[in-house]
């Protein structure tokens, strides 16, 4: 079982460009800190492999286009310049980056395929501060609208108690969003210490990784995906007992939708552009036509005299 801890020399590449980093982000980690204490993090790791890369106009060296939770492993892209990650940032404020995740779940989820809509907020109460919370619970401040899709993978057990393998697309991008609906429907994730107050502290992690990351850049969009890390050969105590669908087709089908939404919006943007252009030429012709008939008017006018 690979339970080893992160450390500066143990930083996995996935993918690398003139642009762009995509690193595998290793569980328990952060990825930067202020902390001198926090010796060992994504950022000093990138400093180790990538000294000549770092940028002295940043406070961190470099440009972390978003975020992972610390107890969260997975797909992290980092800008190696300004323009690049102006061009990711748009990307991700325009809701057009696709992030998929694979989970591991306390308990057997019955409803196969389903969309987690509750809306998440900042926890206020006593102790709790740290953590976000659902909308009309107590203490639960300024909770705002945040979709999941949720599709069952495999069901089986973990370390002898049910758990169901998900596959996770976050449709929004609160803090902590993955862990907080899940936990809402009754199935937590596996290892999650915080959104089980505590209780859950046995596995060696927190059971969530970003599994594929794709961002609609020009010309070419960056697609990235990981390895699984809740199998078998990985973890010996998850036990699948029944699939239910493969990692692979369900991601597929996610990667087609994104791309048929890609084609619509396009097919969309231009009709918009086509029935701007016909406007403006009628209006051309409209103030053409209208000149022509002043012309002549003045003609006639001046004829008279």
């Amino acid at each position: 079982m690979i339970t080893e801890p992160a450390s500066l020399e143990n930083l996995k590449v996935l993918y690398q460009s003139d642009d762009y980093i995509v690193v595998d982000k290793h569980w328990d980690i952060r990825i930067d800190s202020k902390m001198w204490y926090e010796k060992v993090t994504v950022q000093a790791q990138l400093r180790q492999h990538f000294p000549e890369l770092a940028d002295p106009n940043t406070y961190y060296g470099f440009r972390f286009c978003h975020q992972l939770d610390f107890s969260t492993s997975g797909a992290l892209c980092v800008a190696l310049n300004k323009a690049a990650a102006g061009q990711a940032y748009r990307c991700f404020k325009d809701r057009t980056v696709t992030k998929v995740y694979i989970a591991l779940l306390r308990g057997w989820v019955e409803v196969e395929t389903q969309t987690l809509d509750f809306p998440i907020g900042k926890n206020s109460s006593e102790g709790k501060t740290h953590m976000m919370c659902i909308g009309g619970t107590e203490g639960c401040e300024n909770p705002k609208p945040c979709q999941t899709e949720l599709t069952v993978l495999q069901y089986g057990l973990y370390d002898g108690e049910p758990a169901t393998k998900v596959l996770l697309k976050p449709l929004t991008g609160r803090t902590h969003q993955l862990r907080v609906h899940c936990s809402a429907i009754g199935h937590p994730i596996v290892g999650d210490f915080t959104y089980s107050l505590g209780s859950d502290n046995a596995p060696y992690r927190m059971m969530l990784h970003a599994y594929l990351l794709r961002i609609p850049l020009g010309p070419q969009p960056l697609l990235v995906s990981t390895e699984d890390p809740f199998t078998p050969t990985v973890d010996p105590k998850w036990h699948p007992q029944r699939s239910v669908r493969t990692l692979e087709d369900t991601v597929a089908a996610v990667l087609d939708r994104r791309l048929e939404e890609e084609r619509m919006l396009e097919e969309e943007e231009q009709r918009a552009l086509q029935e701007k252009n016909k406007k403006a030429n009628l209006r051309k012709q409209e103030d053409e036509e209208g000149e022509e008939q002043t012309k002549q008017w003045l003609s006639e006018w001046a004829g008279d005299i």
